[in-house]
């Protein structure tokens, strides 16, 4: 549990009980603080990793017979689950990640790029700033033409509490480099949004 303190979140949970009424020491409830300690410790072990260490090992695209640069159009990768944890009320939000680049002259291994989304979003976050972190990690780590990032997410702060809309889902869209351009951002928007035939 490298990177949180897990007695002090137990003391805190055993406190937070006591708060709310609850007997701590209770069938059911005295290994809560443990249980609560370790959830914590993978919804945040994100902290503790630099993203870009995901990226370090990109190789170069290389060039063609013929001698000249080989290019590549857009890397897409569709339907990448993760899920994090809300800042403002500590309650976990899940989705969708889409992610597209255009690379530069160096690409990276397709597993590499939901471990950069998985790490960032391992960390008290804003869905908003969760979608920006992934495309400047991207762009710090493969210095592609082009980042697209959309987030689809539900929030259990909305479906949850308050107004209860369980069916509401909260979308987000970052975007750098050639990639803000409206038509290439509508071409791979589009690219997401296609069905695959089963």
């Amino acid at each position: 549990m490298a990177g949180v303190d897990a007695e002090r979140i137990q003391r805190a949970v055993h406190e937070i009980l006591l708060a709310i009424g609850e007997d701590p020491s209770r069938p059911g409830l005295e290994r809560t603080p443990q249980r609560v300690a370790e959830a914590y410790a993978d919804f945040f072990g994100g902290l503790d990793v630099d993203p870009l260490s995901h990226l370090a090992d990109s190789v170069p695209i290389g060039a063609t017979d013929a001698g000249v640069p080989a290019t590549s159009d857009a890397v897409v990768l569709r339907d990448l689950a993760f899920r994090s944890v809300c800042e403002h009320h500590l309650l976990p939000f899940v989705g969708t990640a889409h992610v597209a680049y255009l690379p530069g002259d160096r690409v990276v291994g397709l597993g590499r790029i939901p471990a950069v989304v998985d790490t960032l979003a391992r960390r008290p976050q804003l869905q908003e700033r969760l979608a920006e972190e992934i495309a400047d990690a991207l762009v710090a780590g493969l210095d592609p033409k082009g980042v697209l990032v959309v987030l689809d997410a539900q929030h259990r702060c909305v479906t949850t509490r308050g107004s209860r809309q369980e069916r509401s889902s909260t979308v987000t869209i970052a975007s750098r480099g050639a990639l803000s351009e409206p038509a290439a951002r509508s071409e791979i928007i589009t690219l997401i949004g296609a069905q695959t035939n089963a």
